[in-house]
Protein backbone atom coordinates (compact mmCIF):
# COMPACT_ATOMS: atom_id res chain seq x y z
CA UNK A 1 0.00 0.00 0.00
CA UNK A 2 1.40 3.25 -0.97
CA UNK A 3 1.89 5.96 1.51
CA UNK A 4 -0.70 8.23 0.56
CA UNK A 5 -3.29 5.83 0.50
CA UNK A 6 -1.89 4.97 4.65
CA UNK A 7 -2.42 8.69 5.05
CA UNK A 8 -5.89 8.84 3.66
CA UNK A 9 -6.98 5.84 6.04
CA UNK A 10 -5.28 7.13 9.10
CA UNK A 11 -7.09 9.99 8.69
CA UNK A 12 -11.08 8.26 8.53
CA UNK A 13 -9.30 6.10 11.50
CA UNK A 14 -8.91 9.33 13.64
CA UNK A 15 -12.78 10.53 12.74
CA UNK A 16 -13.58 7.29 13.69
CA UNK A 17 -11.55 7.11 16.94
CA UNK A 18 -12.46 10.86 17.98
CA UNK A 19 -16.40 10.15 16.72
CA UNK A 20 -16.75 7.06 19.24
CA UNK A 21 -14.66 7.88 21.91
CA UNK A 22 -14.70 11.20 22.87
CA UNK A 23 -11.15 12.35 22.24
CA UNK A 24 -9.98 15.13 21.16
CA UNK A 25 -9.80 14.90 17.69
CA UNK A 26 -7.00 17.42 17.16
CA UNK A 27 -4.86 15.49 19.79
CA UNK A 28 -5.55 12.34 17.94
CA UNK A 29 -4.44 13.99 14.83
CA UNK A 30 -1.12 15.34 16.11
CA UNK A 31 -0.24 11.72 17.57
CA UNK A 32 -1.22 10.81 13.86
CA UNK A 33 1.16 12.96 12.10
CA UNK A 34 3.86 12.07 14.46
CA UNK A 35 3.35 8.76 13.73
CA UNK A 36 2.36 8.59 9.90
CA UNK A 37 5.26 11.59 9.19
CA UNK A 38 7.62 10.40 10.82
CA UNK A 39 7.18 6.32 10.48
CA UNK A 40 6.29 6.51 6.82
CA UNK A 41 6.82 9.52 5.07
CA UNK A 42 10.41 9.88 7.12
CA UNK A 43 9.56 13.60 7.92
CA UNK A 44 11.46 15.21 10.80
CA UNK A 45 10.24 17.46 13.48
CA UNK A 46 10.39 20.40 11.05
CA UNK A 47 8.41 18.59 8.33
CA UNK A 48 5.71 17.56 10.65
CA UNK A 49 5.56 21.66 11.93
CA UNK A 50 5.95 22.94 8.64
CA UNK A 51 1.88 22.34 8.62
CA UNK A 52 1.26 23.57 11.56
CA UNK A 53 -1.51 26.69 11.13
CA UNK A 54 0.53 29.45 13.01
CA UNK A 55 -1.55 32.19 11.86
CA UNK A 56 -4.89 30.46 12.12
CA UNK A 57 -3.78 29.51 15.85
CA UNK A 58 -3.21 33.46 16.28
CA UNK A 59 -6.36 34.16 14.76
CA UNK A 60 -8.26 31.80 17.01
CA UNK A 61 -6.82 32.65 20.09
CA UNK A 62 -6.97 36.57 19.51
CA UNK A 63 -10.09 37.00 18.19
CA UNK A 64 -11.82 34.56 21.16
CA UNK A 65 -9.91 36.48 23.73
CA UNK A 66 -11.04 39.79 22.20
CA UNK A 67 -14.47 39.09 22.43
CA UNK A 68 -14.55 37.23 26.05
CA UNK A 69 -13.43 40.93 27.26
CA UNK A 70 -16.21 42.42 24.81
CA UNK A 71 -18.58 39.50 26.76
CA UNK A 72 -17.46 40.40 30.03
CA UNK A 73 -17.59 44.34 29.72
CA UNK A 74 -21.28 44.27 27.68
CA UNK A 75 -20.53 45.57 24.40
CA UNK A 76 -21.60 42.88 22.52
CA UNK A 77 -25.27 43.37 24.31
CA UNK A 78 -24.50 46.86 23.50
CA UNK A 79 -24.44 45.68 20.15
CA UNK A 80 -27.12 43.11 19.90
CA UNK A 81 -29.26 45.93 21.24
CA UNK A 82 -28.06 48.71 18.44
CA UNK A 83 -28.45 45.66 16.01
CA UNK A 84 -32.11 44.99 16.98
CA UNK A 85 -32.72 49.23 17.06
CA UNK A 86 -31.65 49.06 13.25
CA UNK A 87 -34.27 46.91 12.22
CA UNK A 88 -36.64 47.75 14.27
CA UNK A 89 -37.13 44.71 16.72
CA UNK A 90 -37.56 42.45 13.50
CA UNK A 91 -35.50 40.09 14.48
CA UNK A 92 -35.78 37.74 11.44
CA UNK A 93 -33.79 40.33 9.43
CA UNK A 94 -30.48 39.89 11.68
CA UNK A 95 -29.08 37.14 9.80
CA UNK A 96 -29.54 38.53 6.29
CA UNK A 97 -27.75 41.46 7.55
CA UNK A 98 -24.87 39.91 8.85
CA UNK A 99 -24.54 38.11 5.52
CA UNK A 100 -24.44 41.40 3.71
CA UNK A 101 -22.22 42.51 6.27
CA UNK A 102 -19.71 39.70 5.96
CA UNK A 103 -20.52 39.74 1.98
CA UNK A 104 -19.84 44.08 1.33
CA UNK A 105 -16.13 43.50 3.35
CA UNK A 106 -15.01 40.54 1.36
CA UNK A 107 -16.33 42.12 -1.87
CA UNK A 108 -14.08 45.15 -1.07
CA UNK A 109 -11.09 43.54 -0.42
CA UNK A 110 -11.34 41.54 3.37
CA UNK A 111 -9.91 38.36 3.09
CA UNK A 112 -12.74 35.73 4.55
CA UNK A 113 -11.81 34.87 7.23
CA UNK A 114 -10.77 38.18 8.76
CA UNK A 115 -14.67 39.47 7.38
CA UNK A 116 -15.91 36.39 9.42
CA UNK A 117 -13.46 37.32 12.32
CA UNK A 118 -15.17 40.71 12.80
CA UNK A 119 -18.63 39.80 12.27
CA UNK A 120 -19.33 36.15 13.91
CA UNK A 121 -18.75 36.79 17.22
CA UNK A 122 -21.11 39.64 17.05
CA UNK A 123 -23.57 37.74 15.19
CA UNK A 124 -23.40 34.51 17.64
CA UNK A 125 -23.91 36.56 20.43
CA UNK A 126 -27.09 38.08 19.34
CA UNK A 127 -27.56 34.29 18.45
CA UNK A 128 -27.48 33.09 22.15
CA UNK A 129 -28.88 36.33 23.37
CA UNK A 130 -32.26 35.45 21.33
CA UNK A 131 -32.66 31.63 20.85
CA UNK A 132 -31.52 31.62 17.15
CA UNK A 133 -29.77 28.65 15.68
CA UNK A 134 -26.21 29.23 15.94
CA UNK A 135 -25.62 26.82 13.17
CA UNK A 136 -28.31 28.99 11.14
CA UNK A 137 -26.45 32.70 12.18
CA UNK A 138 -23.30 31.05 11.87
CA UNK A 139 -23.58 29.73 8.55
CA UNK A 140 -25.17 32.83 7.41
CA UNK A 141 -21.92 34.84 8.30
CA UNK A 142 -19.57 32.14 6.46
CA UNK A 143 -21.91 31.89 2.84
CA UNK A 144 -22.01 36.01 3.46
CA UNK A 145 -18.44 35.94 3.65
CA UNK A 146 -18.07 33.57 0.57
CA UNK A 147 -20.99 35.16 -1.31
CA UNK A 148 -19.12 38.21 -1.99
CA UNK A 149 -15.87 36.62 -2.34
CA UNK A 150 -15.02 36.80 -6.15
CA UNK A 151 -15.74 40.03 -6.81
CA UNK A 152 -13.30 41.85 -9.55
CA UNK A 153 -11.55 43.54 -6.68
CA UNK A 154 -11.81 40.95 -4.18
CA UNK A 155 -8.50 38.66 -2.65
CA UNK A 156 -10.54 35.63 -3.88
CA UNK A 157 -11.78 36.76 -7.54
CA UNK A 158 -7.79 38.46 -7.66
CA UNK A 159 -6.20 35.57 -7.01
CA UNK A 160 -8.81 32.84 -9.23
CA UNK A 161 -8.47 35.49 -11.93
CA UNK A 162 -4.67 35.61 -11.69
CA UNK A 163 -4.34 32.24 -12.41
CA UNK A 164 -6.68 32.05 -15.06
CA UNK A 165 -4.83 34.62 -17.15
CA UNK A 166 -1.48 33.22 -16.63
CA UNK A 167 -2.70 29.52 -18.01
CA UNK A 168 -4.35 31.16 -20.89
CA UNK A 169 -7.09 29.98 -19.98
CA UNK A 170 -10.76 32.39 -21.30
CA UNK A 171 -12.19 33.53 -17.88
CA UNK A 172 -15.19 35.71 -16.89
CA UNK A 173 -14.82 37.71 -13.89
CA UNK A 174 -18.61 38.83 -13.76
CA UNK A 175 -19.64 35.19 -14.17
CA UNK A 176 -17.55 33.95 -11.45
CA UNK A 177 -18.30 36.56 -9.37
CA UNK A 178 -22.32 36.40 -9.36
CA UNK A 179 -21.98 32.28 -9.94
CA UNK A 180 -20.25 32.41 -5.99
CA UNK A 181 -22.99 35.30 -4.96
CA UNK A 182 -26.22 33.29 -6.46
CA UNK A 183 -25.11 29.95 -5.20
CA UNK A 184 -24.29 31.29 -1.62
CA UNK A 185 -27.69 32.77 -1.51
CA UNK A 186 -29.04 29.79 -2.62
CA UNK A 187 -27.67 28.16 0.27
CA UNK A 188 -28.39 30.54 2.74
CA UNK A 189 -32.13 30.86 2.24
CA UNK A 190 -32.16 26.97 2.37
CA UNK A 191 -30.14 26.90 5.82
CA UNK A 192 -32.66 30.07 6.50
CA UNK A 193 -35.73 27.60 6.28
CA UNK A 194 -34.63 24.45 7.68
CA UNK A 195 -33.14 26.21 10.89
CA UNK A 196 -35.73 28.37 11.93
CA UNK A 197 -35.75 31.32 10.28
CA UNK A 198 -39.01 31.30 9.00
CA UNK A 199 -40.26 31.18 12.85
CA UNK A 200 -38.21 34.44 13.25
CA UNK A 201 -40.70 36.33 11.29
CA UNK A 202 -42.85 36.57 14.42
CA UNK A 203 -41.13 37.56 16.55
CA UNK A 204 -39.77 40.74 17.65
CA UNK A 205 -36.69 42.20 19.94
CA UNK A 206 -37.44 44.67 22.68
CA UNK A 207 -34.78 47.36 22.33
CA UNK A 208 -35.94 48.84 25.22
CA UNK A 209 -36.08 47.66 29.04
CA UNK A 210 -38.57 45.96 29.88
CA UNK A 211 -40.38 47.16 33.05
CA UNK A 212 -40.18 45.39 36.47
CA UNK A 213 -43.84 44.35 37.24
CA UNK A 214 -43.83 42.91 33.60
CA UNK A 215 -40.76 40.96 34.12
CA UNK A 216 -42.33 39.10 37.15
CA UNK A 217 -45.42 38.82 35.20
CA UNK A 218 -43.94 36.80 32.50
CA UNK A 219 -41.80 34.86 35.39
CA UNK A 220 -44.95 33.72 36.87
CA UNK A 221 -46.62 32.66 33.12
CA UNK A 222 -43.87 31.47 31.66
CA UNK A 223 -41.68 29.38 34.66
CA UNK A 224 -39.58 27.47 31.77
CA UNK A 225 -38.59 30.62 30.22
CA UNK A 226 -37.04 32.22 33.71
CA UNK A 227 -33.53 31.98 33.18
CA UNK A 228 -33.75 33.18 29.61
CA UNK A 229 -35.82 36.27 30.33
CA UNK A 230 -33.37 37.15 33.22
CA UNK A 231 -30.45 36.77 30.72
CA UNK A 232 -31.86 39.24 28.05
CA UNK A 233 -33.43 41.57 31.06
CA UNK A 234 -29.65 41.94 31.99
CA UNK A 235 -28.26 42.30 28.61
CA UNK A 236 -30.51 44.93 27.83
CA UNK A 237 -29.73 46.76 31.24
CA UNK A 238 -26.16 46.85 30.19
CA UNK A 239 -26.30 47.36 26.75
CA UNK A 240 -28.60 50.92 27.43
CA UNK A 241 -25.79 52.95 28.72
CA UNK A 242 -22.63 53.46 26.62
CA UNK A 243 -19.58 53.03 29.77
CA UNK A 244 -16.47 53.80 29.28
CA UNK A 245 -15.40 50.36 29.20
CA UNK A 246 -18.02 49.31 26.55
CA UNK A 247 -17.15 53.22 24.51
CA UNK A 248 -13.17 51.52 24.63
CA UNK A 249 -14.21 48.59 23.49
CA UNK A 250 -16.07 49.89 20.48
CA UNK A 251 -13.37 51.79 19.64
CA UNK A 252 -11.13 48.92 19.67
CA UNK A 253 -13.40 46.55 17.09
CA UNK A 254 -13.44 49.55 15.07
CA UNK A 255 -9.33 49.81 15.18
CA UNK A 256 -9.66 46.01 14.18
CA UNK A 257 -11.48 46.64 11.04
CA UNK A 258 -8.91 49.02 10.15
CA UNK A 259 -6.60 47.85 10.69
CA UNK A 260 -7.28 44.26 8.82
CA UNK A 261 -9.08 46.14 5.72
CA UNK A 262 -7.66 49.29 5.49
CA UNK A 263 -3.74 48.32 6.74
CA UNK A 264 -3.83 44.91 5.84
CA UNK A 265 -2.44 44.06 9.41
CA UNK A 266 -2.60 40.73 10.86
CA UNK A 267 -6.36 40.12 12.73
CA UNK A 268 -5.13 37.71 14.90
CA UNK A 269 -2.22 39.68 16.23
CA UNK A 270 -4.19 42.84 15.62
CA UNK A 271 -6.60 41.75 17.74
CA UNK A 272 -3.88 40.17 20.72
CA UNK A 273 -2.41 43.52 21.35
CA UNK A 274 -6.34 45.34 21.17
CA UNK A 275 -7.07 42.67 23.81
CA UNK A 276 -3.75 43.74 26.15
CA UNK A 277 -5.00 47.64 26.41
CA UNK A 278 -8.35 46.82 27.26
CA UNK A 279 -6.77 44.17 29.78
CA UNK A 280 -4.09 46.91 31.07
CA UNK A 281 -6.83 49.57 31.55
CA UNK A 282 -9.72 47.40 33.06
CA UNK A 283 -8.38 44.27 34.43
CA UNK A 284 -11.34 43.39 36.33
CA UNK A 285 -13.99 42.65 33.75
CA UNK A 286 -10.88 40.73 31.75
CA UNK A 287 -9.27 38.76 34.05
CA UNK A 288 -11.73 35.19 33.04
CA UNK A 289 -10.70 36.56 29.36
CA UNK A 290 -7.80 34.14 28.86
CA UNK A 291 -10.11 31.34 30.28
CA UNK A 292 -12.66 31.73 27.69
CA UNK A 293 -10.29 31.57 24.68
CA UNK A 294 -11.51 28.37 23.10
CA UNK A 295 -8.98 26.28 24.01
CA UNK A 296 -10.33 22.91 22.82
CA UNK A 297 -11.63 24.44 19.51
CA UNK A 298 -7.66 25.81 18.95
CA UNK A 299 -6.21 22.19 19.49
CA UNK A 300 -8.91 20.57 17.53
CA UNK A 301 -8.19 22.78 14.21
CA UNK A 302 -4.36 22.92 14.73
CA UNK A 303 -4.05 19.22 15.26
CA UNK A 304 -6.00 18.52 12.38
CA UNK A 305 -4.58 21.04 9.47
CA UNK A 306 -1.02 19.86 11.02
CA UNK A 307 -2.25 16.19 9.85
CA UNK A 308 -3.34 17.77 6.87
CA UNK A 309 -0.32 19.25 6.06
CA UNK A 310 1.75 16.19 6.93
CA UNK A 311 -0.34 14.50 4.01
CA UNK A 312 0.51 17.31 1.80
CA UNK A 313 4.26 17.10 2.58
CA UNK A 314 3.78 13.28 1.80
CA UNK A 315 1.89 14.54 -1.93
CA UNK A 316 -1.12 12.73 -1.14
CA UNK A 317 -3.12 16.15 -2.56
CA UNK A 318 -1.09 15.88 -5.87
CA UNK A 319 -1.70 12.32 -5.87
CA UNK A 320 -5.64 12.57 -5.83
CA UNK A 321 -5.31 15.55 -8.34
CA UNK A 322 -3.17 13.65 -11.17
CA UNK A 323 -5.07 10.76 -10.63
CA UNK A 324 -7.83 12.16 -11.14
CA UNK A 325 -6.90 14.41 -14.03
CA UNK A 326 -5.45 10.93 -15.90
CA UNK A 327 -8.87 9.20 -16.25
CA UNK A 328 -9.81 10.46 -19.77
CA UNK A 329 -13.56 11.26 -19.21
CA UNK A 330 -13.62 15.31 -19.19
CA UNK A 331 -17.26 15.41 -17.59
CA UNK A 332 -16.28 12.55 -14.83
CA UNK A 333 -13.12 14.24 -14.16
CA UNK A 334 -14.55 17.28 -13.99
CA UNK A 335 -17.18 16.08 -11.15
CA UNK A 336 -14.07 14.79 -9.23
CA UNK A 337 -11.98 17.67 -9.50
CA UNK A 338 -14.93 19.30 -8.09
CA UNK A 339 -15.04 17.12 -5.11
CA UNK A 340 -11.35 17.29 -4.37
CA UNK A 341 -11.75 20.81 -4.15
CA UNK A 342 -14.63 20.13 -2.00
CA UNK A 343 -13.02 17.75 0.15
CA UNK A 344 -9.52 19.02 0.28
CA UNK A 345 -10.66 22.66 1.06
CA UNK A 346 -12.52 21.74 4.22
CA UNK A 347 -9.51 20.73 5.73
CA UNK A 348 -7.14 23.51 4.09
CA UNK A 349 -6.45 26.31 2.16
CA UNK A 350 -9.19 27.34 -0.33
CA UNK A 351 -6.78 29.21 -2.70
CA UNK A 352 -4.42 26.97 -2.45
CA UNK A 353 -6.50 24.25 -3.69
CA UNK A 354 -7.88 26.25 -5.80
CA UNK A 355 -4.44 27.23 -7.35
CA UNK A 356 -3.83 23.66 -7.65
CA UNK A 357 -6.62 22.08 -9.45
CA UNK A 358 -6.95 24.82 -11.77
CA UNK A 359 -3.49 23.48 -13.74
CA UNK A 360 -4.96 20.17 -12.91
CA UNK A 361 -7.83 20.81 -15.71
CA UNK A 362 -5.82 22.78 -18.04
CA UNK A 363 -5.28 19.59 -20.45
CA UNK A 364 -9.07 18.36 -20.43
CA UNK A 365 -10.10 22.04 -20.87
CA UNK A 366 -7.63 22.44 -24.15
CA UNK A 367 -9.90 19.64 -25.53
CA UNK A 368 -12.67 22.04 -25.74
CA UNK A 369 -14.81 19.83 -24.78
CA UNK A 370 -15.60 21.18 -21.08
CA UNK A 371 -16.54 25.10 -21.00
CA UNK A 372 -13.56 26.73 -19.52
CA UNK A 373 -15.54 29.63 -17.35
CA UNK A 374 -17.86 27.65 -16.27
CA UNK A 375 -15.39 25.11 -14.94
CA UNK A 376 -13.62 27.39 -13.74
CA UNK A 377 -16.56 28.96 -12.04
CA UNK A 378 -17.44 25.15 -10.24
CA UNK A 379 -14.44 24.81 -9.19
CA UNK A 380 -13.78 28.25 -7.61
CA UNK A 381 -17.83 27.85 -5.61
CA UNK A 382 -16.63 24.01 -4.72
CA UNK A 383 -13.50 25.16 -2.84
CA UNK A 384 -15.29 27.74 -0.79
CA UNK A 385 -18.85 27.15 0.04
CA UNK A 386 -17.27 24.24 2.27
CA UNK A 387 -15.50 26.83 4.81
CA UNK A 388 -18.94 26.43 6.71
CA UNK A 389 -16.93 23.28 8.03
CA UNK A 390 -15.20 23.37 11.41
CA UNK A 391 -12.13 22.57 10.52
CA UNK A 392 -11.58 25.26 7.42
CA UNK A 393 -10.76 28.50 9.32
CA UNK A 394 -14.07 29.86 9.10
CA UNK A 395 -15.88 27.39 10.04
CA UNK A 396 -13.52 27.10 12.93
CA UNK A 397 -14.15 30.98 13.79
CA UNK A 398 -17.31 30.25 13.77
CA UNK A 399 -17.25 27.44 16.07
CA UNK A 400 -15.07 29.19 18.78
CA UNK A 401 -16.92 32.51 18.74
CA UNK A 402 -20.09 30.79 19.58
CA UNK A 403 -21.01 32.34 23.41
CA UNK A 404 -22.98 29.44 25.67
CA UNK A 405 -23.42 26.82 23.59
CA UNK A 406 -21.98 22.93 24.25
CA UNK A 407 -18.99 22.94 21.73
CA UNK A 408 -19.39 19.37 21.24
CA UNK A 409 -22.48 19.40 20.34
CA UNK A 410 -22.02 22.45 18.16
CA UNK A 411 -18.70 20.65 16.24
CA UNK A 412 -20.89 17.79 15.26
CA UNK A 413 -23.63 19.97 13.91
CA UNK A 414 -20.99 22.26 11.86
CA UNK A 415 -19.28 18.81 11.06
CA UNK A 416 -22.26 17.18 9.77
CA UNK A 417 -23.75 20.64 7.91
CA UNK A 418 -19.88 20.87 6.21
CA UNK A 419 -20.28 17.02 4.91
CA UNK A 420 -23.99 17.74 3.51
CA UNK A 421 -22.20 20.62 1.79
CA UNK A 422 -19.19 18.79 0.45
CA UNK A 423 -21.67 15.90 -0.97
CA UNK A 424 -24.54 17.94 -2.71
CA UNK A 425 -22.82 21.46 -3.88
CA UNK A 426 -20.24 20.11 -6.28
CA UNK A 427 -22.64 17.96 -7.95
CA UNK A 428 -24.84 20.46 -7.96
CA UNK A 429 -22.89 23.98 -9.30
CA UNK A 430 -21.25 20.52 -12.12
CA UNK A 431 -24.49 20.02 -13.72
CA UNK A 432 -25.76 24.10 -13.61
CA UNK A 433 -22.10 25.31 -15.06
CA UNK A 434 -20.25 22.74 -16.51
CA UNK A 435 -22.70 20.06 -18.04
CA UNK A 436 -23.79 22.63 -20.13
CA UNK A 437 -20.88 23.76 -21.30
CA UNK A 438 -20.57 27.63 -20.25
CA UNK A 439 -17.63 28.86 -21.69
Amino acid sequence: MSAELISILVLAVVFVIATTRSINMGALAFAAAFGVGGLVAGLDADGIFAGFPGDLFVVLVGVTYLFAIARANGTTDWLVHAAIRLVRGRIALIPWVMFAITGALTAIGAVSPAAVAIVAPIALSFAAQYGISPLLMGAMVVHGAQGGGFSPISIYGSIVNGIVERENLPGSELTLFLGSLVANLVIAGIVFVLFGGLKLSGRRGEPEQKEPQQTEQEQQGQKGQKEKDERKSEGQRGSSRLTPAIGATLAALVALVVAVLGFDLDAGLSSITLAVLLSAVWPDTSRKAVGEIAWPTVLLICGVLTYVGVMEEMGTIDYAGHAVGDIGIPLLAAVLLCYIGAIVSAFASSVGIMGALIPLAVPFLAQGEIGAIGMITALAISATVVDVSPFSTNGALVLAAAPDVDRERFFRQLMVYGGIVVAVVPAAVWLVLVVPGFG
